[in-house]
């Protein structure tokens, strides 16, 4: 059910993406409201959420809602909704592939190229960058610094809740905060984003659209929902913001020029005497 409403969401009108969007952000929780509570979560009238459901080939809402449970109790619990226990190496393996594939298309459907332009431009005018991530989300700011120290900036990631606070406080008009969290509902990246806000830094949030966390950051890159953290591990979520921290990092390698391609180069090539040569290499050389 989750599945078929990513996939036909652009094909809907406006009202009726709203309430897709809804159900979305927080199914398990949807599961559990009345028509009315979802409308008014959704911002949309009874009769559209009616009409939402039965474009899903439902007979009205409490049939939707049968089917939504359904969809969200499949799977192997806290491991992925995409596979079955009884799985096979092959079927868990081409699930998982598909998945991905799926996810990251759905990803770059949604992703809205101008927040990505406005992040870049911060980036390429940081006096220092600053990667937040807890759990998850933490290896993929260490990635994320991995890929940015190149670029001639500070750049720092952690993934520790008091060096996240000391350092939002401690930060200034200039600096460039990113925060990553999938669900952006976990408090304390909330408050730090706030915190962070205060000081006059800017703050990009990679988060789930309409998130707590998007909703208190002036960037917000956006990312499908795409699996139940609550339940499941993170596995396609993952996948997504390590995808769109490349782009952001493509972004300011493109921004700065040809010039800057000798820089990188001469990185690359640092590492050249710590790995046995390429057969044939040398004689070519």
């Amino acid at each position: 059910m989750l599945t078929k409403i990513r996939q036909k969401r652009d094909q809907l009108n406006k009202s009726e993406r709203k309430v897709a969007d809804a159900i979305l952000l927080n199914p398990s929780i949807v599961t559990q409201l009345s028509i009315a509570a979802l409308a008014k979560s959704a911002g949309v009238s009874e009769p559209t959420v009616n009409r939402f459901c039965r474009s899903f080939m439902s007979k009205g809402f409490p049939d939707f809602k049968i089917q939504l449970a359904k969809s969200l109790v499949s799977g192997s619990m806290f491991v992925t909704r995409s596979v079955e226990q009884d799985d096979s190496a092959e079927q868990y393996t081409d699930k998982i592939f598909t998945s991905t594939i799926a996810t990251l298309d759905a990803a770059r459907k949604q992703i809205d190229v101008k927040a990505i332009s406005t992040a870049v431009d911060h980036l390429m005018q940081a006096k220092q960058i600053a990667f937040f991530g807890l759990g998850a989300s933490g290896s993929v700011a260490r990635d994320a610094q991995h890929k940015f120290f190149r670029f001639n900036l500070p750049v720092v990631a952690y993934d520790d809740v008091l060096m996240q606070r000391m350092v939002a406080a401690a930060s200034h008009t200039g600096d460039v905060i990113v925060v990553i969290s999938y669900t952006g509902r976990t408090k304390d990246m909330v408050e730090i984003a706030q915190l962070a806000g205060s000081t006059g830094a800017t703050v990009i949030a990679l988060t789930l659209e309409d998130s707590p966390l998007a909703k208190v950051c002036p960037i917000v890159l956006s990312v499908p929902h795409v699996e139940n953290t609550d339940v499941y591990m993170p596995m396609t979520s993952r996948l997504t913001q390590l995808t769109i921290l490349d782009v952001l990092a493509t972004g300011v390698t493109l921004r700065r020029g040809v010039g800057f391609h000798q820089h990188l180069e001469k990185v690359k090539q640092s590492l050249k005497p710590t790995r046995y040569a390429i057969e044939g290499e040398a004689a070519e050389v």
